[in-house]
C-alpha cells in the first residue's frame, strides 16, 4: 500500500533595507532540508518567522535577489509590520 506523498516544506527569506532598496527581495529560498536549515538559522538569530503557505508558494517562484512584484507589496508590508511589532516587544 502506498503512503500519501507529503508536500515538501518550503522557506523563503526576504530582506528589505528602505535606504538601499526600492522593495523587499528574495535572499534565500529552498525546499526540504534547505528549508529546514533556513528556518533553523532564522531561529538561531531570533529572526521572526511567518507561515503563509500561499505566500511562500508565490515567493518561491522568484529568482534569488529578485525584488518582489508590486502585487505582493501589501501582504509583505503586513508581515514586515508584524515583525516590527514583535521586535518592539522584545526590546
Amino acid at each position: 500500500m502506498n503512503e500519501p506523498h507529503q508536500k515538501q516544506k518550503q522557506a523563503v527569506a526576504l530582506r528589505y533595507d528602505p535606504l538601499k532598496e526600492a522593495a523587499p527581495k528574495v535572499i534565500a529560498k529552498g525546499r526540504g532540508y534547505v528549508a529546514d536549515e533556513l528556518i533553523a538559522r532564522a531561529k538561531e538569530h531570533s529572526i521572526p518567522l511567518q507561515e503563509d503557505e500561499s505566500l511562500i508558494e508565490l515567493l518561491s517562484q522568484l529568482e534569488m535577489n529578485q525584488v518582489i512584484p508590486e502585487e505582493l507589496y501589501e501582504v509583505v508590508a503586513e508581515i514586515f509590520a508584524y515583525i516590527y511589532q514583535v521586535d518592539q516587544h522584545r526590546s
